[in-house]
């Protein structure tokens, strides 16, 4: 596999490696022995999301019990996205995005410290995540979308469709301290 480097330390954009013939093609997604090696991280959740077109999920992170995660589309397309939550990061409150979908195979694999997020561009899209650490909805936390301060130009956001939760979440500037990653 491949690992590409991004602008926000530790977060990385990963490309199995494909074979393709004439029956089409097969790529390992997950070997724990290389993973292990390459991010230094264990894997103990697997999770899967179903969307429709225009759906966005997040930004969400859990600072009591955070998650690394390992992301890939299975089917269809996403923009998705990362934010940089850690307070004494030189990239404090900057954001990287990308598309993953069921033809580029793409990984993103995402630290503890970051705020994650997604916007469906196909009509609908199957989300899988790999997560270090338990999902625990009464430790979840998240930043809202839109926050102006964060400028994430998503690829379309005039016929957004959201959780009522993730309405409700709070701009980074109004995010208490002790909500935030101190690493």
């Amino acid at each position: 596999m491949k690992i590409i480097e991004t602008p926000l330390a530790g977060l990385a954009i990963i490309e199995p490696k494909k074979f393709i013939d004439t029956r089409g093609f097969f790529l390992e997604s997950f070997q724990e022995r290389n993973y292990q090696k390459l991010l230094n991280v264990n894997f103990v959740q697997d999770n899967l999301s179903h969307s429709k077109k225009n759906v966005l999920r997040g930004l969400h992170y859990q600072v009591q019990q955070p998650q690394a995660k390992l992301v890939s589309v299975i089917k269809g397309c996403v923009f998705d996205v990362a934010v940089d939550i850690r307070k004494k990061s030189t990239t404090f409150g900057k954001w990287f995005g990308i598309i993953l979908d069921d033809k580029n195979h793409r990984q993103l694999f995402i630290p503890k410290g970051f705020a994650h997020g997604f916007y469906v561009l196909s009509e609908t899209a199957d989300f899988h995540y790999k997560c270090s650490n338990y999902y625990n909805p009464a430790t979840e936390l998240g930043i809202l979308w839109s926050d102006s301060n964060l400028s994430i130009t998503w690829p379309k956001n005039n016929d957004v469709l959201l959780s009522e939760k993730d309405k409700l979440l709070p701009t980074l500037e109004n995010i208490p301290q002790e909500h935030l990653f101190n690493d």
